[in-house]
């Protein structure tokens, strides 16, 4: 797998918070899908989407579960019925590694963990791993779904 040492730019962000199993994660998600969709934040270079992953469901109960999915944002935002708020995922030095097929198994993260990282000299950072979701719609196929995944370093 191709690791690169990057500096990712301070995004502001449109969130909403997932706490809770795994499995609903596609509900939260498409909660911000909605208020998107309603808000015409169409264009996937401008509007990137990324998921701020606060724990490991590999390794962390289920009720603990903790995930933040956004939407690069710039603008104001009004309190809302989806429970989007603005938040900033922040400047940071980060490996970065690609991952190709289903965001249920995403092989680059833990390859980052177990693999590169304990062989790189590196130490993680303060800011948990985070995903860019490249291409997302409804009609992407699990083996077209490409996630660039981020490794905040010190």
């Amino acid at each position: 797998m191709n690791v690169r040492i990057v500096e990712f730019p301070e995004t502001k962000v449109a969130a909403v918070e997932h706490c809770g199993p795994p499995e609903l994660e596609q509900e939260t998600a498409r909660t911000l899908i909605v208020w998107k969709l309603e808000h015409r934040l169409r264009d996937p270079l401008r509007y990137r989407s990324y998921g701020v992953h606060y724990t490991d469901p590999h390794t962390t109960p289920p009720s603990a579960h903790r995930v933040d999915f956004c939407l690069s944002f710039e603008g104001e935002i009004a309190p809302n019925s989806f429970g989007v708020m603005k938040k900033v995922i922040p400047g940071n030095r980060c490996a970065l590694a690609t991952d190709i097929g289903s965001r249920y198994n995403n092989q680059a993260a833990v390859w980052l963990y177990r693999e590169w990282l304990p062989q790189s000299g590196e130490t993680p950072g303060d800011f948990p791993i985070f995903f860019h979701y490249v291409n997302v719609g409804p009609n992407l196929r699990e083996e077209e779904m490409i996630t660039d995944v981020y490794l905040p370093l010190r």
